[in-house]
């Protein structure tokens, strides 16, 4: 989805991921003396270029420390991030980052940028205002995430990640990038999205108040170490991941094929299948199926790396393996048996466009081209996205 610094009128300047810790008595973003209550913000400094990984300088008011430990504090070659703790201030305070030989291009916190401020007497330094209102570390992971969520609606919360190798940390920092992987989960994300709509499956998982959740893993997150490359079709059986929930985990291999599915259940822990195996999903709304209650879905990975999607009613589809037998480069979706739709994408993350090139196969038509454009630092989308089968 995790020692007292003496009241001065210096400021400190900690190099970074290095902090002294604790925190002592100060004043209240409301100017009174208070005992403080202690809140928590990241943020990512971005580099104009990407290069060796390095820290910069930062400075922070005094009362303010940088949370101590390797993941709070983290060097790529994109950026370089860290959490700050100290008294609550939504309002901001004001942090400086010098970095000699390093121009800085941008700072993210949460879904923003904040305004960069140059120093006019010292050409390495910008500053900026970051607010510290989050009640944990864990609170700021929006701030590392970079994903677009391109369809949040009644009973469907989906949401594409956009990794890039340049913003890698933790254990991704040290293994071979998995680009086939990275690659093969967005498509079979659009895919699984085109069949859970036109299947009817979300409008009825709606009219619970239940909700579908579509996403896939990311690689520059210390906070959460997504791995090893997996993605999900999980199902809430109420508004968020606080209800009874089915939670698939679909392990891909280098050719970016299902080969397992550890389906995490609510009270129940974690179910195992492989190929061939099926896993069904319930609504836990009644006794039936061991209390578990009413089927919403069966999927079934295929001996393709695919995965067969069936309802309880109507047609059955499956997301299948491309023409050459992988899902490196894109899928087929099949409905009823039949060829229906190959879906291929490519995610320009350096630029912020992914591009969506569908096909019908049971149609003559040209080839649909879509472009989905975000803002590549936060994943925040600028386009709508509108489905295939719209």
């Amino acid at each position: 989805m995790s020692g007292t610094i003496p009241g001065t009128l210096s400021r400190r300047t900690l190099l970074g991921g290095v902090s002294a810790a604790g925190l002592s008595l100060a004043l209240s973003s409301g100017g009174s003396a208070a005992a403080a209550e202690v809140a928590y913000a990241a943020f990512r400094v971005v580099r104009a270029c990407p290069g060796e990984p390095g820290r910069p300088e930062i400075t922070l008011p005094e009362g303010y420390t940088l949370v101590p430990g390797e993941k709070y504090a983290v060097a790529g070659r994109a950026e370089f991030y860290a959490f700050v703790q100290g008294p609550r201030n939504t309002a901001g305070i004001e942090v400086a980052v010098r970095w000699p030989g390093v121009p800085v291009a941008a700072v993210v916190h949460q879904d923003t940028r904040p305004a960069l401020r140059r120093d006019p007497s010292d050409r390495h330094t910008v500053r900026f205002t970051l607010p510290v209102a989050g009640v944990s570390p864990d609170a700021n992971q929006p701030t590392l995430q970079v994903w677009s969520q391109p369809d949040i609606s009644p009973g469907m919360n989906w949401r594409i990640e956009h990794n890039d190798p340049d913003r890698a940390a933790g254990p991704w920092a040290t293994v071979e990038w998995p680009e086939v992987e990275v690659k093969s989960v967005v498509h079979q994300l659009v895919a699984a999205h085109t069949v859970f709509r036109d299947s009817g499956m979300v409008e009825t998982a709606a009219a619970k108040g239940h909700r579908f959740v579509l996403m896939g893993f990311e690689t520059n997150n210390t906070l959460h170490t997504d791995n090893p490359p997996h993605w999900h079709i999980s199902y809430n059986s109420g508004r968020d991941f606080n209800a009874p929930t089915h939670n698939p985990h679909y392990w891909l291999d280098t050719e970016g094929r299902t080969f397992y599915n550890g389906m995490d259940v609510t009270g129940l822990g974690r179910f195992k299948h492989y190929a061939g195996d099926p896993a069904p999903i319930y609504d836990f709304l009644g006794d039936a199926n061991g209390g578990r209650g009413n089927l919403v879905v069966t999927t079934t990975i295929r001996a393709d790396g695919g995965l067969d999607i069936a309802p309880p009613t109507g047609p059955a589809y499956a997301i299948a393996a491309g023409r050459d037998g992988t899902l490196r480069d894109e899928v087929t979706v099949e409905r009823a048996g039949r060829p229906w739709l190959r879906i291929a994408t490519t995610d320009h993350v350096r630029l912020g466009l992914l591009t969506i090139r569908t096909h019908d196969l049971q149609s003559p038509s040209r080839p649909r081209t879509q472009q989905l454009r975000y803002d590549r630092l936060t994943g925040v989308q600028k386009t709508p996205y509108v489905s295939p089968i719209a």
